[in-house]
Formats: structure tokens, C-alpha cells, sequence
């Protein structure tokens, strides 16, 4: 397998070095600058340097685009523009709004690993930077080839990640929640805490506690990636902060009213909500094969991907398998535990596609 990575920084330069030692890849890198190449290249992030993005994915079975987000659709169009029919596209970014234009194309399916560092650059790269990671995949319904997808799907899991299919507007509404708002959280704590400083007379903050230290451990974020990131998910990141006010003022009024007993039930469910939020993932137990029989047309994985998706039911690893006239073929799908090969069961078939256990 061949593959491309269009900018190759921590993530880009953490795919090479997956691609490369689990799934055996001959990796090809591109970066416009040409120093952050040539270190990849020393660290074996990659096998050898392209000067261009054409010459990049000229062969390439997957590329991966992991530019900034300021330029990414950009180099997403140029990627598909010099793509083979039979390549897979994806991107890393933590927005989905300024690749959607790519979405009509068969070959793109966008992406984005839920994986990082406070570090950043190639020479952090890690080759188990994604090891049980999720990894959003935001196949297009109607348009997505199934043969596609299913190539990503089985090299991220070499990687380590857990593929898991979810809409694009979904994505950025969940991103704007659980990362893009703490961010902006974490700035305004910081500012306020710091105007205590302000005055003549004032005198230094006394050492913070754990609490203002893990709420605010992403303040300031690299500027240079993230003003574009707030500005690229702008719309559901304003309606994010618009909701938090909301609940702000709820708080407020609870406080201001002396409602210890609204207090303390808003307190339990926030404890709660956690538990809840941070103990979901896979299923455990063991896998159950699921065979579902599926016409031949582009778009048919991915709604079946993102059916399960939204149901939180984790694809571990699929396999399609065409009929000798490729009208038709079977999916076969592996799902980690006995209550979630049920339930993938019930969607796929609610879907309209005959469905067995194998």
C-alpha cells in the first residue's frame, strides 16, 4: 500500500510513522516547508519527499491531508485533483465546514483522530499517538464508495484508532462543545484571573489550585492554528457560547435566590453527565460477525456506518465482499459485544438490508 501525507507536522508525521511500521506502507511525504520535510524524512516518518502535493499522491492508495486549517480545502482540492479513481482522500482537521465542498466526490471521506500532544511538530510524532484513539470518519451519504471507506476504516484500526462514522454538522457541533468552547473557556478564566493583578497595590496571585490548573491547561493554544479553527466552526462554536450564557445565567439566578437545593441537584447531575460522557467507548466482549447483503451503489456503507454511528455501536472492522456481476455484495461487520451486535443488527435492518449473524 502506498501512501500519502500532505503536511507533516505531529499528526501528519504520526500517520507516517503508523502507516509505515503497522501497516507496512511505502509512505510518501509533502510539506511546503521544506526543513519540516527534510526532518521527517530523517526521523523515518516518511520514505521519501514529494515537491509538490501532485507528485505526493501520484500512486497513492489513501492520502491524508493534514495541512492547517486555513489552507486545508485548498490542498483537499488539489489532493483529489491529482488522486487516482481508486484513492481514498481524507483530511485531519478538527473542523468539517470548510471541506464539505468535497463531499460529493466518491473518493473523500473526511476525518479527524481525536489524538494530539501539547507538543507540536514532526519531531514529537509518535507512532502510537493514535493507540485507542477515536477517529471520526464523515462519509457522505449517497456519494462515499463503499471499497473506499472500508480501505481507511481497516487502516486506522492498523493504527491503533477506533473509526466511528458521525455527519459532518454533528461533528462540528460536538467539537464546538467538547473542544473548540473549553479553549475559549480556558482564555477568559485565565484573563479574569489575571485582572486580579491589575492596581498599584495589588500583589501576585498566590499559588492556584489543581482546579484552576486543569481548567485552563489549553489556554492560549498556538494562535496559529487555533484563530482558524474558531473561526472556521464560528457558527457552532457562537451557538455553543450562546447555550453555555444560558446556562450561566440559570446558575446565577439559583445562586442569587439562595436555591442550595437547585445547586446541589445541578452539582450531582454535573458529576453524573461525566461518568456518563467519559465511560462510554467500545463494548467489551467478544466479537460478533454481522453479514449484511447491500446493492452495489456508492453511499450504502456510509449509511450504514453512520446509522451506527449515532447509535454509539462500534465498527472494529468490516470486509466487502462484491457479487461476480457487482450489482450487489455483502458487508461483513465485526461488533465488540453481544448487546451491540444486537442493536447493529436492529439498524441495519430498520435500514432495509437483509442482515445475518454469521
Amino acid at each position: 500500500m502506498r501512501v500519502a501525507v500532505l503536511g507533516v507536522g505531529l499528526i501528519g508525521g504520526s500517520i507516517g510513522l503508523a502507516a509505515r511500521g503497522r501497516a507496512g506502507a511505502e509512505v510518501c511525504g509533502y510539506d511546503p516547508d521544506e526543513r519540516v520535510g527534510a526532518t521527517a524524512l530523517a526521523l523515518g516518518a516518511i520514505d521519501t519527499r514529494a515537491a509538490d502535493v501532485a507528485a505526493a499522491v501520484a500512486g497513492a492508495d489513501v492520502v491524508f491531508v493534514a495541512a492547517p486549517v486555513g489552507s486545508l480545502a485548498e490542498t483537499v482540492r488539489l489532493a483529489l485533483a491529482s488522486a487516482g479513481a481508486d484513492c481514498v482522500v481524507s483530511d485531519v482537521g478538527s473542523t468539517k465546514r470548510v471541506v464539505a465542498d468535497a463531499g460529493s466526490d466518491e473518493r473523500f471521506v473526511g476525518g479527524h483522530p481525536l489524538a494530539g500532544a501539547e507538543t507540536a511538530g514532526v519531531e514529537h510524532a509518535r507512532e502510537d499517538l493514535f493507540d485507542g484513539a477515536t477517529w471520526y470518519l464523515t462519509p457522505a451519504r449517497g456519494s462515499t464508495a463503499g471499497v473506499l471507506y472500508e480501505r481507511l476504516h481497516r487502516l486506522l484500526s492498523s493504527f491503533g484508532a477506533r473509526p466511528t462514522a458521525i455527519d459532518a454538522d454533528t461533528h462540528d457541533r460536538l467539537m464546538a462543545c467538547v473542544s473548540h468552547l473549553p479553549h475559549v473557556l480556558a482564555n477568559l478564566l485565565v484573563a479574569q484571573a489575571a485582572s486580579l493583578l491589575g492596581g498599584e497595590e495589588s500583589q501576585r496571585l498566590p499559588a492556584v489550585g489543581p482546579s484552576f490548573r486543569d481548567a485552563t491547561r489549553v489556554a492560549g493554544a498556538n494562535s496559529a492554528i487555533w484563530t482558524d479553527i474558531y473561526m472556521s466552526n464560528r457558527d457552532a462554536l457562537i451557538a455553543g457560547i450562546d447555550e453555555l450564557a444560558g446556562r450561566l445565567q440559570d446558575v446565577r439566578a439559583w445562586l442569587s435566590a439562595g436555591q442550595a437545593t437547585a445547586v446541589r441537584a445541578w452539582n450531582e447531575q454535573a458529576r453524573a453527565d461525566r461518568d456518563a460522557l467519559l465511560g462510554s467507548g467500545l463494548a467489551g466482549g467478544p466479537l460478533h460477525e454481522l453479514r449484511a447483503s447491500v446493492p452495489n451503489r456508492p453511499g450504502v456503507i456510509a449509511e450504514i456506518a453512520l446509522a451506527l454511528g449515532r447509535a454509539g455501536v462500534n465498527i472494529v472492522d468490516m470486509a466487502l465482499s462484491p457479487s461476480e456481476d457487482n450489482r450487489q455484495g455483502v458487508v461483513a461487520l465485526w461488533i465488540g459485544g453481544e448487546e451491540q451486535a444486537e442493536r447493529a443488527r436492529e439498524l441495519i435492518a430498520q435500514l432495509g438490508f437483509p442482515v445475518v449473524q454469521a
